[in-house]
Order: C-alpha cells, then structure tokens, then sequence
C-alpha cells in the first residue's frame, strides 16, 4: 500500500491545481489507514487518527488522486480496473 501511496502521491503533484503541496501532505497523513484497507484485514474499523486524516483531505485532492488512480493500469500496459461490491 505505502508503494501505491508514494506513485499517487508523486502523479498527485503533477496533477494538482492549487496547492500540490498541501494534497500531498495530506495524502501522506493517510499511512495511517493502511491497517483498516489492506486485503485480509479483520480490523475494518479505521482509527481516530484515520478519520482524522481522512477528514482532513480536501476534496478536490480526493478526486485528483482517484482520478490517477484510475489512469495507472492504461499508463502501465494492463486492462482497466472494474471493481463492483458483492453483496
């Protein structure tokens, strides 16, 4: 996770509009959530300081960094990510 993170981190300066500096401390301050999302996980509730991180992020450096995001498997020569939750 803190590999994927650091690519996000790095595509997020350059695709910031307004401050990239203050998105990418932000998006540094997520390491802590990294044991609530990691596959397998049986602790699914993130930590106050998870929240508090999370709640920290703007919005439009949300959406920036998930558009990245959505942009890698293109950029790396792999099919598209589809993901769909399972109920």
């Amino acid at each position: 996770m803190n590999i994927l993170i650091t690519v996000l981190l790095q595509s997020q300066v350059i695709e910031s509009q307004g401050e990239p500096q203050t998105c990418l401390a932000s998006l540094g301050n997520l390491n802590v959530c990294s044991p609530f999302v990691l596959p397998g996980t049986s602790n699914t509730t993130p930590s106050t300081e998870c929240c508090a991180a999370l709640q920290s992020l703007d919005h439009e450096c949300i959406c920036n960094t998930v558009r990245v995001a959505a942009r890698l498997p293109s950029h790396c020569n792999r099919s598209p990510v589809s993901c769909a939750c399972h109920h």
